[in-house]
């Protein structure tokens, strides 16, 4: 009987143990996906879709500061297809991105927007990559929001192949709080995003995106 009783006390300080682990990691899980270099000359600056108008602002303040000539826009899936059948006009993400870009000091002859239509970050990474080899380009500054860093890293990786060189920003202008994002609903949604997606990196990426329409 004593030996059951410590055998149960052992088990219950293990249990306590894991759950205090898991506890910790949970904590920390925003900290653990900001994953980021610091900044250094490149050929061109990336600045990936969403988030508006942070990641536009950080490309503009890493462009006037001399680290690349250049800024990229990827061009993300739109209804304007639909909508100009209903006779309504639409702009896309990327113009509006441009003129924060160039409202911030980037001259407009400075800006392109990529030719392919993208739906995730697979996709922008695997256009990206393909422009840089089109234009001769060996290094990317990607700008994107700081919980993405991790993933994006994990997908350059992967699809990006080894002679082109990246550099990921998080736009610090980006409102994710990492040492509190259970507290808001945009951070914890934006935690479980970025973990699905790296779960879905690490096992060869199984879950495509959709074609682009």
């Amino acid at each position: 009987m004593a030996r059951k009783r410590i055998f149960q006390f052992a088990m219950s300080l293990v249990l306590l143990a894991l759950l205090a682990g898991a506890a910790i990691a949970v904590r920390g899980a925003g900290r653990w996906l900001v994953r980021q270099d610091p900044l250094r000359p490149a050929d061109v600056i990336v600045v990936l879709s969403g988030a508006m108008p942070a990641r536009a602002e950080e490309a503009a303040r890493i462009c006037r500061s001399g680290f690349a000539p250049e800024v990229w826009l990827t061009r993300p899936e739109s209804p304007a297809r639909e909508l100009a059948a209903m006779g309504i006009s639409f702009r896309g993400e990327e113009e509006y991105s441009r003129e924060i870009l160039v409202h911030d000091g980037v001259p407009d002859a400075a800006v392109h927007v990529l030719p392919g239509t993208v739906v995730n970050t697979e996709q922008e990474i695997e256009e990206i990559s393909a422009e840089m080899l089109r234009e001769g380009k060996g290094t990317a500054i990607i700008v994107t929001s700081p919980p993405h860093t991790r993933r994006v890293r994990a997908l350059w990786r992967v699809l990006a192949g080894h002679n082109l060189r990246l550099v990921v920003r998080g736009a610090p202008q980006d409102p994710f709080d990492a040492n509190h994002w259970w507290r808001d609903t945009h951070d914890a949604f934006a935690v479980a995003r970025e973990i699905l997606g790296l779960l879905n990196v690490w096992a060869g990426l199984p879950v495509r995106p959709h074609a682009a329409s």
